[in-house]
């Protein structure tokens, strides 16, 4: 994941927000506080979340199995 600092975040915020649209890669902004922060499009986001959720639900886990399994018995 690229890395800037937040100075440079600022200075130059078009160009990282045109980045993180056009590359759908994430950006850490470090911060002399040290609170940093990371950069994604709202779609990059959006994807992460409904990954999470599959992942975090019991039932569509147990269906990706179960159609893995097919899928590898040449079933599917």
């Amino acid at each position: 994941m690229k890395t800037v600092s937040l100075r440079t975040f600022e200075d130059n915020l078009d160009k990282h927000a045109s980045q993180a649209l056009a590359k759908h890669l994430p950006l850490k902004v470090t911060n002399p506080d040290g609170d940093d922060f990371v950069v994604v499009s709202a779609a990059e986001w959006s994807q992460q979340q409904e990954t999470l959720h599959v992942l975090q639900t019991k039932d569509l886990m147990q269906q990706i199995a179960t159609s893995l399994e097919t899928h590898q018995q040449s079933q599917g």
